[in-house]
């Protein structure tokens, strides 16, 4: 695979690289392993809450609300 950059799109690669403390090659194989990883978990996600809503395992809208005011007040 090949991957077509603008010069600024390069440089700015090879900046962040340079940060992290590896090489751009590097930098952009972890990043789309990443972006890989998080696609397939948030698919998962999605596969275990239709699955739950198929069975009829719904939370109502006021624990959902709740829960989330829980997470904010952290």
């Amino acid at each position: 695979m090949q991957l077509h950059l603008t010069p600024d799109q390069e440089a700015r690669l090879s900046q962040l690289a340079s940060y992290a403390g590896t090489d751009p090659e590097h930098l952009v194989m972890d990043a789309a392993l990443h972006l890989l990883e998080e696609d397939r978990l948030f698919r998962e996600g999605i596969e275990r809450g239709l699955a739950a809503a198929d069975r009829g395992e719904f939370v109502d809208s006021r624990d959902l609300w709740a829960s989330i005011e829980k997470i904010l007040q952290s």
